[in-house]
């Protein structure tokens, strides 16, 4: 599921940039004039002598968006049930995280607003975008490990609910008590036909489109409800009996096919998911390329002449905003993360160190979606909200600056992966203690003048960067042989021991560097679903005899650690160890002198 998320969610990305910036181009255009006017036109339902009538962006805002949260509602309940947020030791460090990540922000837009009549938009610059920030670790790459967007994703899960609370209660300006009585009423419906066990989906839709109606006449921001409504679906692991009536419909359609059968099979299959997952993969491809863009296209449009940005630069709403996202959420994010860490109240999933919680900490500044969303809700005026937007797209802008050099800065420095426990000033051997053997992975000539041995692993960013290099160096070089060795640093890299392992299967079956080559080239993905699938695209069975198999990759370690390796990659030219940059103008300069030694 966490997969799927990150693939949806990394890949609209780029729609949603392009929305962004069609949103600014318009704006500006000599047609700018347009923009506002046309998300102002009305649109509205009636029956008879009633009447329900808004305008274009408050369709996307209060109706649309209303979507995009049923489906983070349907996350949530899915993640709480079946996912990350079921273990509450990894839920209290990234809550606490996303607890400080809207504090210190709200602290810091106030500290410049407080006491004035712009004091109310000081949840603009509380929340982070997911899409955004999950863009932006695929652009960090292997840098930014699994575990991190899964830590990424809680807080931003967090980050949501906690968002939907402070709109329902502090940008809520009157209630309708009547309206209101209606939508507990229609949502007491609702949760009447989940208790009964009635899954009828024209019910649910009539009634949820009430209650949203009801809900937005109350004056409550529809958006609550639509997070509500997600939490409220069904969500469960498929049962044994449910599996075994699925396998028996497939068993009997593959036995006599027929449209029946076809059907039987089908319907089994689908039962046996739960229904949130089958919503989630329904809704969340229209949520994350359509309504989010959507909503980015009529409410990121700021008009950006020299009269707006020379005001923006000397607002106090504009620097709040851009501050609070900017520095109030790294620093919030980094102290609720230190905090929980520090007293023991939490773990973090895979090891992760704080190189990588720092980078995740500046990115997620990346506030958009829901800030531009308070916006609308916090001013009045056009003014005010046009320089909030400025604030969002500036300090938004600086974040991913910021988070991709911290991540470069932490992650460059020395271009080698090591365990925390490392020790930096141990006098290492030079020369390799195991001589390159028959069982080997050798890849080059046999009589080659020079050998490079790599000690590597499969998750780590720099023996990624590494392995075009060293693949080129071979196309070029015809006398040079490199030698693989295993090295996964199981502390920091989880997914690099089974990726080793899997790569030994291929061993057994003659297809070991087909296995390193499609392991180095998917460092991002090596879940044990994505392992199985390499394997199967090889024609190799992924664990045919995972002791034999461990076992060779514990024999790589011992002589690793036996030479002298703390930290991956490390060369050995021709049995001495290389100590120079991991370039290719380096290695082969390297390269050349060990040809011309003895």
């Amino acid at each position: 599921m966490l997969r799927a998320f990150f693939k949806t969610e990394t890949g609209s990305t780029s729609v949603l940039l392009a929305a962004t910036l069609l949103a600014l181009l318009w704006a500006n255009s000599p047609w700018g004039g347009t923009y506002e006017s046309f998300w102002h036109t009305n649109m509205g339902l009636s029956f008879g002598s009633a009447t329900f009538e808004l305008d274009l962006r408050h369709w996307v805002n209060d109706g649309l968006m209303t979507i995009f949260f049923f489906v983070i509602g349907l996350e949530i309940s899915y993640e709480a049930r079946l996912g990350q947020l079921r273990d509450r030791r990894l839920i209290a460090v990234p809550a606490l995280a996303a607890l400080g990540g809207m504090m210190v922000p709200a602290g810091v837009y106030l500290a410049l607003n407080a006491g004035g009549p712009a004091a109310g938009g000081w949840g603009v610059p509380i929340a982070t975008d997911t899409a955004f920030v999950l863009g932006m670790l695929a652009i960090v790459g292997a840098r930014c490990p699994e575990p991190l967007r899964v830590f990424l994703l809680t807080l931003a899960i967090v980050d949501d609910v906690l968002a939907i609370i402070i709109i329902a209660l502090f940008y809520t300006e009157s209630l309708d008590v009547i309206a209101l009585v209606v939508a507990a009423a229609l949502l007491a419906a609702i949760m009447t036909l989940r208790w009964l066990r009635i899954w009828r989906a024209p019910a649910y839709i009539v009634l949820g489109f009430a209650l949203w109606v009801a809900t937005l006449e109350s004056g409550v921001h529809p958006t609550l409800i639509g997070i509500a409504l997600g939490i409220l679906v069904f969500v469960y692991a498929p049962s044994d009996r449910k599996l075994l009536r699925a396998d028996e419909a497939v068993h009997e359609f593959t036995s006599d096919p027929s449209p029946e059968a076809a059907r039987v099979a089908a319907r089994t299959l689908r039962r046996a998911v739960s229904v949130n997952e089958r919503l989630q993969l329904l809704l969340h491809p229209w949520s994350s390329y359509v309504i989010v863009p959507i909503f980015a296209l009529a409410n990121a449009g700021v008009r950006l002449d020299a009269e707006t940005l020379r005001t923006a630069l000397t607002s106090p709403i504009t620097i709040g905003v851009a501050a609070g996202l900017l520095l109030g959420k790294f620093v919030g994010i980094s102290l609720g993360t230190w905090l929980p860490l520090k007293f023991g109240w939490g773990i973090l999933p895979g090891n992760l160190v704080w190189g990588q919680l720092l980078g995740g900490a500046a990115v997620s500044g990346i506030g958009f979606t829901v800030a531009l969303f308070i916006v609308d809700l916090a001013f009045d005026d056009p003014v005010a909200q046009s320089q909030a937007k400025i604030g969002i797209l500036a300090g938004s802008l600086l974040a991913a600056l910021m988070g991709g050099a911290i991540f470069r800065m932490a992650w460059d420095r020395g271009g080698v992966c090591a365990p925390p426990d490392a020790e930096p000033e141990e006098e290492l051997p030079v020369l390799l203690t195991e001589p390159v053997g028959p069982d080997d992975h050798i890849r080059g000539p046999a009589d080659a003048r020079v050998t490079i041995v790599e000690y590597g692993d499969f998750e780590c960013p720099y023996c990624g960067a590494l392995h075009p290099v060293l693949s080129e160096l071979l196309r070029k070089s015809a006398d040079v042989r490199l030698v693989f060795r295993h090295f996964p640093l199981r502390t920091i890299h989880p997914r690099a021991f089974p990726a080793a392992v899997v790569a030994e299967a291929a061993a057994m079956e003659g297809r070991f560097w087909e296995m390193h080559d499609t392991l180095f080239d998917n460092q991002r993905f090596l879940t044990d679903t994505d392992l199985a699938r390499y394997a199967a695209e090889l024609d190799v069975e992924p664990w045919p005899d995972v002791p034999a198999q461990a076992a060779r990759v514990d024999g790589d370690e011992e002589s690793g650690r036996a030479s002298g390796v703390r930290g991956t990659p490390t060369l050995f030219l021709n049995g001495v160890r290389y100590q120079g940059d991991l370039d290719l103008r380096s290695i082969t300069r390297a390269v050349e002198s060990a040809r011309q030694s003895p």
